[in-house]
């Protein structure tokens, strides 16, 4: 069954799609989280869920920039998600986020903040890898915002 992502939105004040992140967002030139909003979760919701990922990172599988788990649904502001909520691994092992800050010279990065809804809990705060390959089953909509930064 393909998933819905007509409803659920995320959304910021501080950029629009596909619109270019500040340097204040960026981990070596501040690290300061983007402010998010989440509308448009889907009834029978358990759990919010998102997850900050750079798949332009020189990596294999990218570099996963912030992970945070056991989101209320009626939450909509994720100003203080850091503090109110589970915060996962980041790339590095570190819970907490870590701002975009590709190569120099490597071009644009696109940094994707997905918002899962689901049906069920997430326990602990596994990677995010670990959290797609158990918890893929358990997403009643997703969706995302993408920004773009690029150190030159």
């Amino acid at each position: 069954m393909p998933l819905n992502i007509k409803d659920l939105k995320i959304t910021s004040s501080d950029f629009k799609p596909l619109g270019k992140l500040r340097d204040e967002h960026a981990g070596d030139k501040g690290n300061v989280l983007p402010k998010l909003t989440v509308s448009g979760v889907p009834a029978g919701t358990k759990e919010l869920a998102v997850i900050c990922h750079d798949p332009d990172a020189p990596l294999a599988n990218g570099f996963t920039h912030w992970t945070v788990y056991g989101i209320d649904p009626a939450t909509t502001d994720l100003s203080n998600a850091q503090e109110k909520f589970r915060v996962g691994p980041n790339g590095v092992g570190d819970k907490q986020y870590y701002g975009p800050q590709p190569p120099a010279g490597h071009g644009e990065h696109h940094y994707y903040f997905w918002v899962y809804a689901l049906d069920t809990n997430v326990e602990g705060t596994p990677t995010r890898e670990e959290f797609l390959q158990k918890y893929a089953g358990n997403i009643i909509e997703q969706n995302r915002i993408v920004g773009i930064y690029e150190n030159k």
